[in-house]
């Protein structure tokens, strides 16, 4: 039967283990090479199990078992043993500390990968599976850093669902991150392996795209743009659902990541006031323009 407490059933047990080795040990009349190899295999595997407590509880258990069979065989001394002890001992000297290692190993691929785990969790938006907000933020900080240091194109942009809350209000919010969900599926198959997609927040999505020009970038972006516009759900046949997007190139003029970010903002403002379902540069913008608020 399970035990009710197994991590405590499970150090008994351990414990009981070395007691039986110190008994083995006084048995066997304190022959050297077999006796230390015992406490030494012992002591390595209650240590890899629970730590020093265990390896010194352990100890002690041994030196108890020594004890025990002192007392009860009266065993004589034999210290040297013979040549067949030692090489009945060879095998355990070198295939347990393999083992130990082996499964040390195994520890920490598994610590590895839960640190992996949590560490994409932290950075993953949950419902559409992008980068979150703050994740992506930290890519255009290294980026804008990047290609200010080696003087390379790139490009970012900023992606709205074009009235959005309707959409929520007319078939639902199930449908909406339906709708949120289907375009990032989109966005990841029509854009390339090497950009960027995040999540930016509420119905925006972001995109870096490294090593690009804004030619490029309009290009790309407006292929993405026409697929999601062609895209239909079989739920809601009369859901249709089109993107505004802004797009921003790197310029040596731009002080800081969030200059840049901005210019995007900008430039994804143009795209809204424009008609929106476009792609709109914030160098097509005049001046005098400024961005929505943030709850436009």
């Amino acid at each position: 039967k399970k035990s009710r407490e197994p991590y405590q059933a499970e150090w008994r047990n351990l414990l009981f283990d070395s007691l039986m080795g110190g008994f083995w040990i006084g048995a066997m009349g304190f022959s050297a090479v077999p006796g230390v190899t015992v406490i030494a295999m012992m002591a390595m595997h209650n240590m890899a199990a629970a730590g020093p407590r265990l390896m010194l509880q352990g100890l002690c258990a041994q030196a108890l078992g020594v004890l025990i069979s002192l007392a009860l065989l009266n065993p004589a001394v034999n210290l040297h043993g013979n040549m067949a002890q030692i090489y009945a001992c060879l095998p355990v000297l070198v295939i347990y500390p393999i083992f130990i290692g082996w499964m040390s190993h195994q520890v920490t691929l598994k610590l590895w990968e839960h640190r992996n785990i949590l560490r994409k969790i932290s950075r993953t938006d949950s419902l559409t599976g992008l980068l979150n907000h703050g994740a992506w933020k930290d890519l255009l900080d290294l980026e804008y850093v990047k290609s200010q240091n080696q003087h390379q194109q790139c490009v970012i942009a900023l992606i709205d669902i074009d009235h959005f809350k309707v959409i929520n209000d007319t078939y639902g919010h199930l449908m909406g991150d339906t709708v949120l969900q289907n375009i990032s599926e989109a966005l990841m198959e029509n854009l390339r392996d090497s950009d960027l997609i995040g999540r930016f927040g509420g119905d925006e999505f972001c995109v870096i795209l490294p090593d690009t020009h804004l030619f490029q970038a309009r290009e790309i972006l407006e292929r993405t743009r026409l697929a999601i516009d062609e895209m239909t759900y079989s739920l809601q046949r009369d859901l249709k659902v089109s993107l505004s997007i802004g797009i921003a190139a790197y310029s040596p003029e731009l002080p800081d990541a969030s200059s840049w970010l901005h210019e995007a903002d900008k430039a994804l403002y143009l795209a809204k006031s424009t008609g929106r379902n476009c792609v709109a540069s914030a160098q097509d913008m005049p001046s005098e323009l400024q961005p929505l608020s943030a709850d436009a």
